[in-house]
This record gives structure tokens, C-alpha cells and sequence, in this order.
């Protein structure tokens, strides 16, 4: 899939789109807290774009205010990523690319933003997209901050605008009770995709609990993924054939979890 095919798949109405650049330098001064983090983002971001501003008076749906969070906006950003250079040899002659931090980046992104963000990421790697929910900071009044973990995909290069993920992308495929309801629905697509990716079969959940569910069968499955691959190194390293058998034998209670994990996407 291609950036302009991942852009046309969201349907995105006129009303709402604002087509403007953004200076990458308001992500340097608002998103990145490390000397590490600036050099990420004046390094490898090419550019920024505005592409659309999701309003109640550009897409009709209405704003969400709670204790923890207001939407009252949700923005369309893409960021265009270049290589990251690094030297090659002690001399620094010549330099190599390597692949950029593209779910780093993405936090970052987030983090200099006020509002929610659907962002697409053109990576030398993929395109990726990205949402992440934010609230109030709990000890700094007016402060925005994240509400958990982006989540962060990888679209397939092969995926056409017939697929249903691409489908499903869709703003009026979204809920449109609030822009929170609709920012949920697009997360609810990116977690439709990653189970896909453990699964094959890419399908929708018809309610938020059922999404739900589905988000925390991922984060177990991760877990689970993990400590598999701890357990497994260390059955390799033992040489006594008694803690041989109890790393084995955990390492296959370990997998039917996983099993009956992935079986819950």
C-alpha cells in the first residue's frame, strides 16, 4: 500500500482536510525530552504534514469532555521518515544507513501534540500508523499526557484499497457518537491488524468489550512471546539435566498459555 492509496482509504472529507506543513522543529521544542530524542527527529524526519483537522464543525461529529480527557480535536498527521546515517568506521569516512527507531518516533510525535493523533509514518522501512489515547497529567494542571502505550502497525506493501483492513480504515466506518467513540474505532482497527498478523484472518470486534478483550489477549500474547524465548535460552545454556527438565517443562506450560491466548484474537 502505497502513502497516497493509505491516505485515500480514510476517506478523509474535504471539510476536514487542512493540506498545510508543519515545522518539524515544534516536535524538537514540544516531543522530545532527550539530546538523543532531538537528534531522532531532526536526523530523520523529512517532513510534516497537516493532512486534516477532525472537528465537530468539519466532520459533524461532537467533541468529548470527561474528568481524565477532552477531545476536542482529533489530528491527521503525516510524517515522512529519511535513513539514518551512521559512520562507517572508526575514521568516520563514509557513512552506512540503518533502520530508524519508526516506534520511538511515533511516541514522540505523539508526546508534542495536545490532541489525539492518527499518524501515518512513511518509513524507509513501511508505512506505518500509529494512535495513542491522551489524558490530563494527574499533577500538573493543563498538562496533556499519553494514556498507555501507542499502538504502533505496519501495513503489508501488498495490501490493496479492497482489503478490509484498508476498508475498515475509513472515517465513516468509525463510530461517530464523539470523537473519542471515533479515535477508539480506528484503534480498534490497528488491534484488528496486529491480531491478524498472529491469527491470518483479519476481523473487526462488534463491541467495546470485545475490543477490548482483544487488546489484552495481544499484551498477554507479547508477555507470553517473551518469556517463551527467556525460557528456551536458558534450557539451551544448562548442563544439569534436572533444571534441563524444569526450564522444559515450563517453557511448555508457557506455550499452551500462548496457545489458548491467541486463540482469544
Amino acid at each position: 500500500m502505497t502513502l497516497a492509496s493509505l491516505i485515500s482509504a480514510l476517506a478523509l472529507p474535504t471539510s476536514c482536510r487542512v493540506d498545510q506543513r508543519v515545522p518539524k522543529k515544534l516536535l524538537v521544542e514540544n516531543g522530545a525530552p532527550t539530546p538523543a530524542d532531538k537528534r531522532l527527529i531532526n536526523d530523520c524526519v523529512d517532513e510534516v504534514q497537516w493532512l486534516a483537522a477532525l472537528k465537530p464543525n468539519t466532520v459533524g461529529v461532537a467533541e468529548y469532555r470527561d474528568d481524565e480527557r477532552e477531545y476536542l480535536e482529533v489530528a491527521v498527521l503525516c510524517v515522512t521518515v529519511r535513513p539514518a546515517l551512521q559512520a562507517d568506521g572508526a575514521d568516520g569516512a563514509g557513512a552506512a544507513a540503518r533502520h530508524v527507531n519508526t516506534t520511538r518516533l511515533a511516541e514522540l510525535v505523539h508526546r508534542a501534540v495536545p490532541y489525539p493523533v492518527l499518524l501515518l509514518l512513511a518509513a524507509p522501512q513501511g508505512l506505518l500508523l500509529s494512535v495513542a489515547h491522551k489524558r490530563w497529567a494527574q499533577n500538573e494542571a493543563g498538562k496533556v499526557v499519553l494514556d498507555g502505550e501507542p499502538a504502533t502497525v505496519d501495513t503489508a506493501p501488498d495490501l490493496s484499497a479492497e482489503h478490509p483492513f484498508a476498508q475498515a480504515l475509513a472515517l465513516t466506518r468509525q463510530p461517530q457518537a464523539s470523537l473519542l467513540a471515533l479515535y477508539q474505532g480506528w484503534m480498534d482497527c490497528l488491534t484488528a491488524w496486529q491480531a491478524a498478523q498472529v491469527t491470518g484472518s483479519f476481523t473487526t470486534t462488534s463491541t467495546p468489550t470485545q475490543a477490548a478483550a482483544r487488546r489484552e489477549a495481544l499484551r498477554t500474547c507479547r508477555q507470553l512471546e517473551l518469556e517463551s524465548v527467556r525460557l528456551r535460552a536458558l534450557a539451551a545454556k544448562e548442563k544439569q539435566m534436572a533444571k534441563q527438565v524444569d526450564l522444559n517443562l515450563a517453557l511448555k506450560r508457557v506455550q499452551a498459555d500462548l496457545a489458548a491466548a491467541r486463540n482469544q484474537l
